[in-house]
């Protein structure tokens, strides 16, 4: 996916004795992390993304841009490396309940109540955008269960946590946190979802781990994902790395992968304006949020400003 709602260009790392980006090798490696990536490095990163790179090539023994370049794309070992540069190029910023407001809003607005509307077991489908080392998904997991559980009843949901990077990937699979990652979950949760492992860290209870699947995904190929349609959208803090038009072609193709009555969440700056056909606007104190409404078209296409 394109770079995360927990993803962010990071300071630079101390040079050291790296060597010195050639004159036009930023706009070469710049324009190749837009095509695969769709994010953005403005000229004013230019010191952050080739300190970076120079670290990484120091790592491995190279000292030429040029070469590395041209081994990131050359066969699997160059995918292989590929994977670790955009790891060291991004910062994986996250926490439980990052963003209170959009959690309240999620509940009062996005979540199931009343009689189970159908035959079977209530059933519940989120997607997280730019999960990072998850710990949005496993807080979406927690208040849903949380909330589904006290309906009454069989109930089954799942949540889908897409991310571009493996090793934040690898994190979320294994569910284990330290103190300072656990602070924002309130003790009723903690005591709930979470299993001990030492004096220092905790790991998210089987029962949930199971409820979340984490998937490696670039948000430019998201139409190739085989994924339902979904009952939530969670997509906050990752439009920002893009340019106007992938931000908004992303928007309209995931408002397209919502059920009707879905729920679309952003991040309250993500967007200026944007006028959805067959969505509405939901008004809640320091969010951005649209909901699917029913019978609406399954392109999802609407008008911006």
């Amino acid at each position: 996916m394109a770079a995360s709602e927990n993803v962010q260009f990071g300071e630079s790392p101390r040079r050291g004795s790296l060597p010195a980006m050639p004159a036009g090798q930023f706009e070469q490696w710049a324009r190749i992390l837009e095509q695969r990536t769709g994010i953005v490095v403005p000229p004013e990163r230019k010191s952050f993304l080739a300190t970076s790179i120079a670290l990484r090539m120091r790592e491995i023994g190279c000292e030429d841009f040029q070469e590395y370049f041209d081994f990131v794309q050359a066969g699997r070992e160059g995918a292989i490396e590929w994977a670790v540069l955009l790891d060291r190029l991004t910062v994986h910023e996250t926490r439980f309940f990052r963003h209170p407001p959009s959690f309240r809003m999620i509940r009062a607005h996005f979540l199931p109540y009343g009689e189970n509307p159908g035959p079977g077991p209530r059933a519940y489908n989120a997607l997280s955008i730019g999960c990072a080392t998850g710990e949005e998904p496993y807080s979406l997991a927690m208040m849903i269960d949380e909330h589904l559980s006290g309906l009454g009843g069989e109930y089954y949901f799942g949540v889908t946590a897409m991310d571009i990077s493996y090793a934040a990937l690898n994190v979320g699979r294994r569910g284990v946190y330290g103190p300072e990652r656990l602070k924002d979950v309130p003790p009723s949760l903690r005591a709930r979802y979470f299993e001990r492992q030492d004096d220092h860290s905790a790991r998210v209870c089987g029962a949930l781990r199971r409820r979340v699947c984490f998937a490696h995904m670039n948000v430019l190929d998201l139409d190739a994902s085989p994924l339902p349609k979904m009952d939530l959208i969670l997509c906050q803090n990752v439009l920002i790395y893009l340019d106007r038009g992938r931000r908004m072609d992303l928007v309209e193709r995931l408002a397209a992968r919502l059920r009707p009555g879905g729920g679309l969440v952003l991040a309250p700056g993500d967007l200026l304006s944007w006028r959805p056909a067959g969505m509405e606007r939901i008004s809640f104190p320091d969010t951005l949020a649209y909901r699917r409404l029913d019978g609406a078209a399954d392109n999802g296409q609407g008008t911006s400003a």
